[in-house]
Order: structure tokens, then C-alpha cells, then sequence
């Protein structure tokens, strides 16, 4: 099992994960699910009248508009990092975040390195599988490693030009 932080008001912690990631071949089981967007789009309304609090994945290609009416009924978006240079998924976390104004659980999937924590945290991001098997220690240090940031985000933490006073 992967190892799995969630990051709630401003603290790091290791987490039990209560949903099961289905392929698009695989039988529904029991409890919480997250599923592909395609799945989603077939079946998605029928699993939340059944119950069942799902989660969305979404590839780095995939549009995150596509969820837009459902988002107030989807328990977690799941952005997929297909490697480590690829950061499509930061816009679609700010995307969510921002412009379609969602409030659960955005979380980084896939091959997702602890270096990438302080950006990720800045763009919204609350839950994280890391692929490099960080530690909650080791992964709060890399999200807190920087005091400054040049660019407003989704975090609260002033740009640098706003604590000068410009």
C-alpha cells in the first residue's frame, strides 16, 4: 500500500486511505472509489446514488471543466502526474480550486516527488501519494523549504512583494 499524507490546516500527516483506486476493467467493490473520468461520465451517477462517496482521476490530459457540474458531489479529485516533469496537473489543482471554487480533497497521484511538495501545497493540493516513498517528516521539510514565494496562490502565504509593501 502507498504511502499517504493529507494535509489538513497547515499540518502534515501520515493517513489511512479509505478509498480504492478501480480500473476501468474492474468490478465496483464495496466502500469509497476513485475512478476514471471516463468511468465517471458512465457509471459516476449511478455509484453516488448508490451511496458510494467517489473520487475522480484525472489524467494530465484531461479537462478538469469536465467536472464541473458534478464537482459538488465528487469526495476527491485525483490529478495524475504521468512523470515527474509534467505540471498540467498544478493548473487543473488551481483550476479546481480557484475558478470552480472546490472544497474537497485534490489529491497528486502518480509519479509525485517530494520535491514538488511546496509547489503542490501552493496550488491547492491537500493529499498526496508519494511515489519516492517520503515520510511525513521529509515531505513537511520540502513543502516548508522555501520562506518566500514570488507568486500568489492557493496556500495564504504572502508573495514576496507583498511583505516589501509594493
Amino acid at each position: 500500500m502507498p504511502t499517504f499524507i493529507r494535509l489538513h490546516d497547515r499540518v502534515f500527516s501520515l493517513a489511512e486511505d479509505p478509498f480504492t483506486a478501480v480500473g476501468d476493467e474492474d468490478t465496483i467493490p464495496p466502500g469509497d472509489v476513485i475512478i476514471s473520468l471516463t468511468r465517471f461520465q458512465a457509471e459516476g451517477e449511478g455509484l453516488l446514488s448508490e451511496g458510494h462517496s467517489v473520487g475522480v482521476r484525472l489524467e494530465s490530459h484531461e479537462d478538469v471543466e469536465a467536472l464541473a457540474y458534478d464537482l459538488p458531489q465528487i469526495a476527491v479529485v485525483a490529478l495524475a502526474f504521468p512523470k515527474f516533469g509534467d505540471g498540467r496537473a498544478y493548473t487543473s489543482a488551481r483550476l479546481l480550486r480557484e475558478r470552480l471554487g472546490y472544497k474537497g480533497e485534490v489529491r497528486a497521484v502518480g509519479d509525485v516527488l517530494r520535491e514538488q511538495a511546496g509547489f503542490m501545497v501552493r496550488c491547492g493540493f491537500d493529499a498526496f501519494e508519494p511515489a519516492d516513498g517520503s515520510t511525513v517528516e521529509v515531505w513537511e521539510a520540502a513543502a516548508h523549504r522555501f520562506r518566500h514565494a514570488y507568486q500568489r496562490s492557493d496556500d495564504g502565504r504572502p508573495a514576496a512583494y507583498a511583505e516589501r509593501g509594493e
